[in-house]
């Protein structure tokens, strides 16, 4: 690893580092130096993630338990400091998904998938940010820390058939802006990632992988993961990156797209549709608040036959 890449030591939790897109993640840091506290349910799949990363010379624990739970929360910040002496890194990744349309989603398939990904990245960042703001205090300035958030481009494109995932991950993103805003001064980076990857959870989505190299391997995120969660990352907070295969791609925030003034101080009916009939033509009408310019990025997206 390059040296501004390499991480001495410092500690990092990862988790839904069992499988997929958090193992990999996980074990690039622990190639960049990272001692790790990995999260995911108990089960043999954790367990052979840290073995992985000890085989290789790298240090690794596993706390398991439902990343939503606030014992599981203040466990992990516990087991980091009182394993490895400290936290410096956390990369929140754990996700499911319980895909429906709107009018036939069940209570229970919001709740969970609501539950996992936006209390789940709420429940560790608040036991984080609280030790760092204390070492902080301790230290009378900025501390290193860093959060890398997993958000989704389901919430830029209004995924259809994933109203509670889109709108679990475009609360992500919220969340980050809020912590990178109120945590600066204390020293947190906190950035989001929209990954693009082929993975249990993605799988039947995204179809089955090529016979030659997978443009939708995980293994394609983690060096941005490891960029956000080291060094480099220092001049970096608050951001949303989509990447997949050999991309990067800085979102910009949403833009102003017509702006209107009452002409007496306060609307009419009449002038509101007159205002805005200026703007709305198409019919039948189009979602218009989504960003659809990251899906010619990729060489394949979700499933259909690569660009030739």
């Amino acid at each position: 690893m390059p040296g501004e890449q390499s991480f001495d030591g410092r500690v990092a939790i990862v988790t839904g580092a069992g499988q997929g897109l958090g193992e990999v993640e996980a074990l690039a840091l622990a190639e960049a130096g990272a001692r790790l506290v990995l999260n995911d349910l108990a089960g043999p799949s954790l367990d052979a993630v840290v073995e992985r990363v000890r085989s290789a010379g790298g240090e690794a624990v596993a706390r398991p338990g439902d990343v939503a739970d606030w014992s599981t929360g203040q466990a992990l910040v516990k087991t980091a400091v009182e394993t490895f002496g400290g936290l410096d890194v956390l990369v929140n990744n754990a996700g499911v998904l319980r895909d429906r349309m709107i009018f036939s989603m069940s209570e229970q398939e919001w709740d969970t998938v609501v539950r996992v990904h936006l209390r789940g990245h709420f429940v560790t960042t608040r036991f984080a940010t609280a030790w760092w703001r204390d070492r902080s205090k301790e230290a009378g300035g900025p501390v290193y820390a860093r959060i890398v958030n997993t958000a989704s481009e389901a919430f830029l494109l209004g995924s259809a058939g994933q109203p509670n995932y889109a709108a679990a991950k475009g609360g992500i993103v919220s969340l980050t802006l809020a912590t990178a805003r109120g945590c600066l001064r204390h020293g947190v980076r906190v950035n989001a990632i929209c990954p693009r990857a082929r993975t249990a959870m993605t799988g039947e989505l995204m179809g089955p992988a090529p016979s030659g190299p997978d443009p939708l391997s995980p293994s394609h995120v983690a060096p941005l993961v490891v960029h956000l969660a080291g060094p480099a990352g220092a001049l970096i907070t608050g951001e949303v990156f989509v990447v997949h295969g050999d991309m990067v791609a800085v979102m910009g925030p949403p833009t102003v797209r017509a702006v209107f003034h009452a002409t007496a101080g306060h609307w009419t009916a009449t002038e509101l549709d007159d205002a805005l009939s200026t703007v709305f033509t198409a019919d039948p009408p189009s979602p218009g608040f989504v960003c659809e310019e990251t899906i010619p990025l990729a060489e394949s997206t979700f499933g259909e036959p690569s660009r030739p």
